[in-house]
């Protein structure tokens, strides 16, 4: 966040002097390089298994698990693709991650309350336990979790059993009453900078097609730094990943405030980069491609 708002007040400070920049310019400028690290990644098969912690209707739940299975789809859909943009993950050390949604748990009796503190999601994410899985919950609007609207969500370890083995797990919270500003641009307002008009959501639901920018952010980032030890830049608790050192792009000629270039449905206006199965559209953000090192967009 630093790094984002640093380079922000330096455009800004170049525009209010008249000094004759682009921002393409200025962009190509800011070298971006994640470094190996020389851990393991997922790679193969990978079973996501979701846990539904609070309310979600039938339709929202629909539109997260077809973005999901939409990554490692084996039927060809309109491009630009979700697949495609996943693909970009096979880039990291070689080899390709596939997706398949495994068991879902629905806890609509909030167990734990409806304030989730940091140890609960490790917690949570216990109840699936296994090698090459990631335990992915995903929260309702009205449940709190600590430091929400600093991070939007985070993925993270924890063992497995007794021995040394670690499983993964992903927590993403649907942003539409809390902070959607930070956690669900550019379909809403954003909270400082620049106040463009917000997107229509490609799914009609600001908080669903919020969480699935998060979501996607969180997967690619898991998929390429499961444990702390793969592609990243910085220090390893504040690591910028795959997509995280990506933040704010989605189309061509992005810029601090401005999403990019996108396409529009023209019978909603919604905005979208990505096609999915089932006729789904989504809005999904730039990745890190290691071959160019450069964000990578879809459009």
């Amino acid at each position: 966040m630093a790094a984002s708002a640093s380079i922000y007040n330096f455009l800004t400070l170049l525009l209010l002097c008249g000094i004759p920049y682009t921002f393409s310019e200025l962009v190509k400028e800011q070298p971006l390089v994640l470094k190996y690290h020389n851990g393991p990644l997922l790679k193969g098969k990978i079973t996501v298994n979701l846990i539904w912690y609070g309310k979600f209707s039938p339709t929202q739940r629909s539109i997260i698990v077809d973005f999901i299975n939409s990554l490692s789809s084996a039927v060809k859909p309109k491009v630009p693709s979700a697949s495609f943009w996943w693909k970009t993950t096979e880039k990291y050390k070689s080899g390709s991650s596939t997706l398949v949604v495994g068991k879902q748990i629905l806890l609509e009796n909030y167990p734990l309350g409806k304030t989730l503190k940091n140890p609960h999601l490790p917690a949570l994410a216990g109840k699936f336990n296994g090698v090459g899985t990631v335990s992915v919950i995903l929260t309702a609007k009205d449940v709190a979790v600590e430091g929400f609207c600093m991070r939007c969500g985070t993925h993270g370890s924890n063992r497995v059993g007794r021995g040394r083995v670690r499983g993964t797990f992903i927590w993403v919270g649907n942003s539409e009453t809390q902070c959607p500003g930070q956690c669900a641009w550019p379909f809403h307002q954003p909270i400082y900078g620049p106040q463009t008009p917000p997107l229509v959501a490609p799914n009609g639901d600001v908080g669903i097609d919020g969480m699935i920018i998060n979501l996607a952010t969180l997967l690619a980032n898991t998929v390429t730094n499961p444990f702390n030890n793969g592609y990243f830049q910085g220090p390893a608790d504040a690591p910028l990943e795959a997509v995280s050192a990506c933040t704010g792009i989605f189309g061509s000629g992005s810029y601090p405030g401005y999403p990019g270039k996108l396409l529009v449905e023209k019978s909603t206006g919604a905005s979208y980069n990505a096609n999915g199965i089932n006729g789904r559209k989504y809005l999904l953000p730039a990745m890190w491609d290691p071959h160019t090192s450069r964000c990578k967009t879809l459009v």
